[in-house]
């Protein structure tokens, strides 16, 4: 007699992973709309407002995207320990994810108000800008540590295999910043006109209402831990290492590619930032399967179903692959849109061989994005840091070998990445299948670390 199945996916992989993957797609794309909203009404406030505001939204995007690992770590530790049934090991790393993250919250409120002049200033920012992006930027920071806490509980539900309640908390977030936007940056009754300020008032009003929702979910899910183990934090710092140096080097790569395609002049650096725009946007469609198959394959290693996890492996990859497809298909009929409404007249003529590299890129991409998910859930972060760390040293030799004077050099930027994006790939795929070097993927018999054991 067969056994039972453990895990829906088992019995209907494609519906789980749709299932699965759908509410996180939704929340991912809920806060670059309401990125749009807060530019619309600082916009009306004029050219150094909206300057601050570009300014002081970077350098927060920056800071806070160095602490995913939060999220990342703790989704996968909670879903292994799903997969394992073991409730007390899901609880501590819960409650040790939360203490860090608020730990390193208060740290960055303190940190950034010291470095605020020197942040904004090698962004670029000074006189009256600068002045106004120092102020956003503080008022901001003391969302920091909710915003650090929802990552973590974000990841933490995701582990849970919950990808529902961070939908509606993202969509609560960002519906309540909308709402508060209008009457504090213009003022309404006795609410005084904030400016810029206000929309910073408005972000961390709403970040501490989802940030205790998701921490208080996460608690009524697992319950409060009676003690941390000071080895379980070394252990997320040292994956949160591996995984803040595969974020530097990724940035590092695309700052490269913004800076050769601003040398080429006004026009290269305008038609390299509508198509970095795009692809950027694309990418949630990508992170949202990358997210889904973390978490089933974090679960299904955790069971020592290493079988199971190779087939989450593969669904993963195809449903990816595809999406890629469909993407890149939109990215070459919908060019002609995308010119119209982004791309200034004087960029044309080198937007158009670009856009097209960066569109054919799309399948490959879609698998480098698939495999990163994959080796999230295996805990498998020090292979993804070498693979970024070889990924970018060709990608950005061949970068610094582009002469932005020559013709056709925002194409080649493109290739070059597309380059890049395909070593990845490779890399990706190979630990899975055949499974090179010490890869999760190999042990037929995988038990629990020694650790774990212990």
């Amino acid at each position: 007699m067969n056994a039972q199945p453990t895990h829906p996916f088992e019995a209907a992989p494609h519906r789980t992973l749709l299932v699965m993957a759908l509410p996180v797609l939704l929340s991912m794309i809920a806060e670059p709309l309401t990125g749009l909203v807060d530019t619309a009404f600082v916009a009306s406030l004029g050219a150094v407002a909206l300057a601050a505001l570009g300014v002081g939204t970077a350098a927060l995007s920056s800071i806070f995207w160095i602490f995913n690992f939060l999220g990342i770590g703790g989704q996968t530790e909670v879903a292994q320990a799903l997969g394992r049934n073991d409730t007390i090991r899901a609880r501590q790393i819960s409650g040790l994810t939360l203490a860090l993250s608020g730990l390193f919250g208060v740290m960055l409120v303190g940190v950034g108000w010291l470095t605020a002049p020197v942040v904004t200033a090698a962004l670029g920012a000074s006189g009256p800008v600068q002045n106004a992006a120092i102020s956003y930027f503080e008022v901001r920071l003391l969302g920091a540590p909710a915003v650090l806490a929802t990552i973590a509980a974000f990841g933490l539900l995701r582990g849970l295999q919950d990808m529902r309640t961070p939908l509606w908390i993202a969509l609560l977030v960002n519906g309540l910043n909308i709402l508060l936007d209008g009457p504090l940056i213009f003022g309404a009754g006795p609410i005084p006109a904030l400016g810029i300020a206000g929309a910073a008032w408005a972000s961390i009003f709403s970040q501490w209402v989802g940030a205790a929702w998701a921490v208080g979910v996460v608690f009524w899910r697992l319950g409060l831990p009676k003690q941390l183990r000071a080895a379980d934090a070394v252990r997320l710092l040292r994956a949160g290492g591996n995984l803040f140096v595969r974020t530097g080097l990724l940035t590092l790569f695309l700052l490269l590619t913004t800076r050769t395609a601003t040398l080429i002049g006004p026009e290269g650096g305008a038609a390299h930032q509508a198509i970095r725009q795009v692809w950027v946007f694309t990418t949630l469609f990508l992170d949202a399967f990358a997210i889904t198959g973390q978490s089933l394959i974090g679960y299904f290693v955790g069971g020592s179903q290493i079988a199971q996890a190779r087939r989450v492996a593969l669904y993963v990859c195809g449903w990816s692959v595809a999406t890629g497809l469909a993407l890149a298909a939109l990215m070459v009929a919908g060019r002609p849109l995308v010119v119209a409404w982004l791309v200034p007249t004087g960029a044309v003529h080198l937007f158009g061989p670009a856009w097209l590299a960066a569109a054919i890129t799309q399948p490959v991409n879609a698998l480098a994005f698939a495999t990163d998910g994959i080796h999230w859930g295996t805990g498998d972060f020090g292979f993804l840091r070498n693979a970024m760390l070889l990924a970018t040293g060709c990608g950005a030799s061949g970068i610094l070998l582009i002469d932005p004077a020559t013709p056709g050099a925002l194409a080649w930027i493109w290739v070059v990445t597309g380059g890049w994006i395909v070593i990845r790939a490779i890399f990706g795929v190979i630990r899975v299948w055949p499974g090179v070097g010490q890869s999760p993927f190999r042990k037929k018999n995988a038990q629990p670390p020694a650790w774990l054991r212990a």
